[in-house]
């Protein structure tokens, strides 16, 4: 891990050798979290996961120069870019289908936060687009541990922040995007 934090260190000062050193090593982790992800997707979904972490990287690499706190940094946006791309592909299909209805569904609890196998990500992206007009930093908390996997701990690291207040934040959130996607029509619970 202390190598992830090095190079990205190393390619946030400019150094162009970094980011080929930094491909490897990332690679299987991303991997990892899209395979997560995608497993989680409605059958119908037809983004490959070598395609999601490729899309991924490449958003990631045509950020200008950002300062990279570490690893829990990097996987966070690299969470939230795959998020990005999960919920335009969804909306892609979804125009295709020429106004196919979206049937929201709550979010499943777990510990390793698994993802209902036919989540409906518009109706989370909607709900997660509301909770972060009045409250982003509860919004980027269930962002970074849905969408990226990052431990209560790592979050923190992201975010700057205690274990406790992301605790105790994360579990404010998900009770409201409970109620949020309950009230649309979902009968799982958080």
């Amino acid at each position: 891990m202390g190598d992830i934090t090095s190079l990205l260190n190393r390619w946030s000062d400019g150094d162009a050798e970094a980011i080929n050193e930094l491909i490897p090593v990332v690679y299987r982790e991303m991997k990892l979290l899209a395979n997560h992800l995608l497993r989680s997707e409605r059958h119908s979904n037809t983004l490959q996961c070598t395609a999601l972490v490729h899309e991924a990287y490449v958003r990631l690499v045509d950020q200008t120069r950002i300062n990279w706190k570490g690893r829990a940094h990097f996987f966070g946006a690299a969470a939230n870019a795959m998020r990005r791309i999960l919920v335009d592909h969804a909306r892609q299909r979804l125009a295709a289908k020429r106004g196919a209805g979206v049937r929201p569904q709550s979010l499943e609890e777990s510990l390793t936060i698994a993802i209902a196998p036919d989540l409906d990500l518009l109706a989370v992206d909607l709900a997660l687009n509301q909770l972060s007009s009045f409250d982003f930093e509860r919004a980027r908390i269930v962002e970074l541990r849905y969408f990226g996997g990052l431990t209560i701990e790592e979050t923190a690291e992201v975010l700057g922040t205690s274990v406790a207040t992301v605790n105790r934040d994360w579990n404010v959130a998900r009770a409201w995007l409970y109620q949020r996607l309950k009230g649309a029509g979902a009968d799982s619970t958080l």
